[in-house]
C-alpha cells in the first residue's frame, strides 16, 4: 500500500486529491494540510511514502516543505504541483529534493501515473515542465564544462533521467535491457555522490553537466 500525504491550501484541491487516491486499491492517503508550518509533527503520526506537495501556500511554501521532509523524512517521494510553468521555481524545487513536478491541469491518470512511477525509481515530470528544465540546461551548460567523468550512455541516461523517464521507460529509448540500465544508473549515483534519481537531477541542474 502507498502512503500519501498532501500538501494544499486549497480545501477542495486536497478533497479532489484524496477521492482520486481512494479509487486506487493500491493507495491510501494518510493525511492532508493547508501548509507545511507543521509538517514534521503532521508526518511522524504517519510516515507517507509520497507527499504530494503544493508550492505556493501560505506561511511555510512548499519549496521550503520539501527541504523539511527530505531532511526529516529522507525516504518520503516528494512531487511537486503547481498551475504555474515557472523557470525559478521549477529549478528551486528540483535542487531542494524534489522527486518529481507536475501541473495541477495534468489529467487525473497521469498523477497517478506519476506516484507509482516515483516509487519505483523514476522522476516523474509533465512533458512541458520537462521541456522547461532542458531548456534551463541548454541556457546554463555553457557555463559550466565539468561532467564528473560521466561517460556517453551515462550522460544519454542522465540527460532522460532529468526528462522525467524511468528507468522502465529508458531501457526501450535506448534500446538496451533495464539490467543494463540499472547499472548504468548505479555508476552515475557513484560518480555524482548521490543515493536516488532525484538527488541526481538536483546535481545535473546545479552542476549543469548534461549538455
Amino acid at each position: 500500500m502507498i502512503k500519501i500525504a498532501i500538501f494544499d491550501d486549497h480545501q477542495h484541491r486536497r478533497e479532489a486529491l484524496k477521492l482520486l487516491i481512494g479509487l486506487e486499491n493500491e493507495m491510501q492517503c494518510v493525511g492532508d494540510f493547508e501548509n507545511c508550518e507543521n509538517l514534521k509533527e503532521h508526518l511522524s503520526i504517519t510516515i507517507p511514502d509520497v507527499v504530494l506537495m503544493d508550492i505556493d501556500m501560505p506561511k511555510v511554501n512548499g519549496i521550503e516543505g520539501v527541504k523539511l521532509v527530505r531532511k526529516n523524512f529522507p525516504d518520503t517521494f516528494v512531487i511537486m504541483q503547481t498551475v504555474f510553468e515557472d523557470d525559478e521555481k521549477i529549478f528551486n524545487s528540483i535542487v531542494a529534493g524534489a522527486h518529481g513536478y507536475i501541473l495541477k491541469k495534468t489529467p487525473p491518470e497521469k498523477l497517478i501515473e506519476g506516484i507509482y512511477d516515483v516509487v519505483n525509481g523514476g522522476a516523474p515530470m509533465t512533458a512541458t515542465i520537462a521541456r522547461r528544465v532542458l531548456e534551463l540546461f541548454q541556457r546554463q551548460s555553457s557555463q559550466n564544462e565539468e561532467t564528473f567523468n560521466l561517460s556517453e550512455r551515462e550522460l544519454e541516461i542522465l540527460h532522460l533521467l532529468v526528462k522525467g523517464l524511468s528507468h522502465k521507460m529508458i531501457a526501450p529509448e535506448l534500446k538496451i535491457s533495464i539490467y543494463t540500465v540499472n547499472n548504468h544508473v548505479k555508476n552515475i549515483y557513484r560518480k555524482l555522490h548521490v543515493h536516488n534519481a532525484s538527488e541526481a537531477v538536483s546535481t545535473a541542474l546545479q552542476k549543469r553537466i548534461v549538455q
